[in-house]
């Protein structure tokens, strides 16, 4: 493990230094606290901080303290040690108050110093799994098990941030609701596991025709919303299309042989004014003319009065 050392004794430093490498962890020393603060702002800090409370520059409490308040939730946790010999009720306790995890008193015991060292690394790992942990969740709860893409939950939300930025920036912004055609039917005479490879192949040929910036996820069943930011109606007409020819130029490889499918596709462009729920509407609307007149084609919707205040 890396474990930073900040002292400004070089005896102590050197002493520390060889013990640290003596257990197995590789160090990384500096002289003092400003020394070691900025060591903390490149790429891969050491996560387990020895740091002697007396320095020049930036004592141990004013690295505690920056390091607690620069720290976000999403990083993996900084556990601190303060090398001290103020070993007072009142001095052990604006250590921990500054954001120090533990305390050492010089002259230090090597024994208690391993043992400390080796508790401080437990938290450390176990931060960085529950980190994981939550990171693993939070990425479940917003994708899609089966293609891999935003869940409905997802490209809601990021439906909704669009829009708000549409909002405050003025900029274009169009939804597509896309269903692939006779999907049932696929259900019904292959299987649903043949339905699940149509899906998965279905969202790869959308992907695969997006731009960087657009936005997409599974909607629900067997359809499928895009966002497309920035785009007046005459590019997204072209945007759209290349959808509906990437997903009809494709063949299906399945277990039993092979298929051909197409979508439809219901596109509204927002007017800068409706809900959310209004916006969706008009696109699922736009879906239903589209399947009405024949299927494998886009229809746009048309303009929303707005009712609401």
């Amino acid at each position: 493990m890396d474990i930073l050392v900040s002292e400004d004794d070089p005896t102590t430093r050197a002493i520390l230094n060889a013990l640290l490498k003596k257990w197995g962890h590789n160090t990384v020393v500096t002289n003092d606290g400003e020394e070691a603060w900025q060591r903390l702002q490149q790429e891969s800090p050491p996560r387990l901080l020895l740091l002697d409370w007396m320095m020049p520059k930036m004592d141990g409490i004013e690295v505690c303290q920056r390091v607690r308040d620069a720290a976000k939730e999403e990083e993996p946790y900084t556990y601190i040690i303060l090398l001290t010999a103020k070993g007072s009720k009142e001095n052990v306790v604006s250590g921990f108050e500054a954001g120090a995890d533990d305390y050492i008193v010089k002259p230090f015991d090597e024994f208690e110093l391993r043992a400390r060292l080796k508790a401080g690394h437990r938290i450390v790992e176990l931060q960085t799994e529950l980190l994981k942990a939550k990171q693993d969740l939070l990425h479940q709860s917003l994708t899609d098990d089966l293609t891999g893409i935003m869940n409905r939950r997802a490209i809601l939300s990021q439906l909704r941030r669009s829009m708000e930025r549409s909002k405050r920036t003025g900029e274009l912004l169009s939804v597509s609701l896309l269903d692939i055609d006779r999907f049932k039917s696929v259900n019904d005479t292959y299987g649903h596991p043949a339905g699940d490879i149509v899906l998965k192949e279905c969202a790869r040929k959308i992907q695969s025709v997006l731009r960087p910036y657009d936005l997409f996820g599974r909607f629900g069943g067997e359809e499928f919303m895009v966002i497309t930011p920035d785009i007046v109606e005459t590019a997204a007409s072209v945007a759209y299309e290349r959808i509906r020819e990437a997903i009809e130029n494709s063949t299906i490889a399945l277990p039993n042989g092979s298929l051909a499918i197409t979508a439809s596709q219901g596109v509204a462009l927002w007017n800068g004014e409706e809900t959310m729920d209004e916006f969706i509407s008009r696109a699922d609307q736009a879906l239903y003319k589209a399947k009405d007149a024949g299927r494998n084609c886009i229809e746009f919707a048309s303009e929303c009065a707005i009712t609401h205040d």
